[in-house]
């Protein structure tokens, strides 16, 4: 099962439901995906919550805080994400076609040899990788 589709999914159904949070469980991966979103402004935080059954040996689970542009939750600050690379197909881009999502105002997630890095940062650093997925 590919988790970071699962991860995607479930935040695409809170907003849909007008959730403030949703919740997934742990993998450093995914954390590291949800300190990109917050630093470009797609959700407001996330933290690691750390109960009892985490204590028994199970997995820890994170809490993904949606963000909305008004008070009646009418405005998601992620109006789509989606999952491009799957466990079956992956999408390698070289730095000449790495894609600008919705001319610029969307983010490409990539994974290269510096981590989980946006489009963006990806052509500052001059690197390719895989395309994990697009939010906008």
């Amino acid at each position: 099962m590919d988790v970071i589709a699962d991860m995607f999914a479930r935040i695409r159904n809170g907003i849909q439901r007008k959730r403030d949070f949703v919740d997934v469980p742990h993998s450093k991966l995914k954390q590291r995906i949800l300190e990109l979103l917050k630093q470009e402004g797609y959700i407001q935080n996330y933290e690691i919550l750390e109960d009892d059954a985490h204590k028994k040996g199970n997995q820890p689970t994170i809490r993904i805080y949606l963000k909305y542009l008004d008070q009646r939750k009418t405005r998601p600050a992620i109006e789509n994400i989606e999952k491009v690379s799957t466990p079956g197909r992956r999408v390698y881009t070289p730095i000449k076609k790495m894609p600008h999502v919705r001319r610029g105002l969307g983010l490409a997630i990539v994974s290269c040899d510096s981590g989980i890095i946006s489009d963006a940062q990806a052509r500052k650093l001059k690197k390719g990788g895989e395309i994990i997925g697009y939010v906008y």
